[in-house]
């Protein structure tokens, strides 16, 4: 029960890791509010967890003033804020030839700008409860995917902005950190877990030979937030079943 007590909002909480990660706060004691723009989804999520300690708020993540309302709403309900999760994101595929701009600029107004709006609507509430940021970045911001612009794009921002932020807010006691997971079965990555070929050639790359469980980065996500990582700050931290490991060259033998 790491979190009893606190009050922890986790956005992009109405399916995968956002889902999980709701979960995992909740049996840890967490007041969890998920934040999403599928109402049908985040529901579906709420149903699950202890209703004194659950509450929904829809909310566009690429729109400062929905992302401050909503922040404003928390706060007047529960009083406090201790975990902001800036989960939310999309992966539009496309070279930057291939990519329409405005595929583009909604995927970093989602992903790069939703954590942005996010922390500085919470930051203010965590520099008076001391506490913490956690935001999903991906591999994919550690290094370049085939295909994938606009996303490597957004979360290498992302990456960099959770140092900055790790730095500018450590006087305040506030920490910031980020997940980079590879390869984990959501309902974005749904089609490539059909597709027996791909899942062979991520499991060749993948030393523990296998994707990741939603629950799995929720859990780093947590230990991230707890006091357990109470000196841990402005790290992007790998989960990805030793893949980042590799220096990319094909095993031998």
């Amino acid at each position: 029960m790491r979190f009893d007590g606190k009050v922890v909002v986790v956005t992009g909480a109405g399916t995968g890791i956002g889902a999980a990660t709701a979960r995992r706060f909740s049996a840890e004691g967490a007041t969890v509010v998920l934040a999403g723009d599928v109402q049908k989804t985040l529901d579906a999520v709420a149903k699950e967890l202890p209703p004194e300690r659950t509450m929904t708020r829809r909310v566009d993540v690429s729109k400062e003033r929905d992302v401050k309302a909503a922040i404003a709403a928390v706060v007047k309900r529960f009083g406090r804020l201790d975990v902001m999760v800036n989960n939310a994101g999309i992966a539009p595929e496309g070279s930057v030839v291939d990519a329409k701009p405005d595929e583009w600029e909604k995927t970093m107004a989602v992903n790069a700008g939703g954590v942005f709006h996010g922390s500085r609507a919470a930051l203010p509430h965590l520099v008076a409860s001391k506490g913490c940021i956690v935001n999903t970045a991906s591999v994919s911001g550690l290094g370049g995917d085939w295909s994938l612009a606009a996303y490597n794009a957004s979360k290498g921002a992302i990456v960099n902005l959770t140092r900055a932020m790790a730095l500018d807010a450590g006087a305040d006691g506030v920490r910031v950190n980020c997940v980079c997971p590879s390869l984990t079965f959501t309902p974005m990555t749904a089609s490539m877990k059909k597709d027996k070929k791909m899942m062979a050639k991520f499991a060749e790359r993948i030393p523990l030979g296998r994707g990741c469980d939603p629950a799995e980065v929720a859990a780093v996500i947590a230990f991230l937030a707890s006091d357990d990582a109470s000196f841990v700050t402005g790290v992007a931290l790998p989960v990805d079943g030793g893949l980042t490991a590799s220096n990319g060259q094909p095993r031998m033998g």
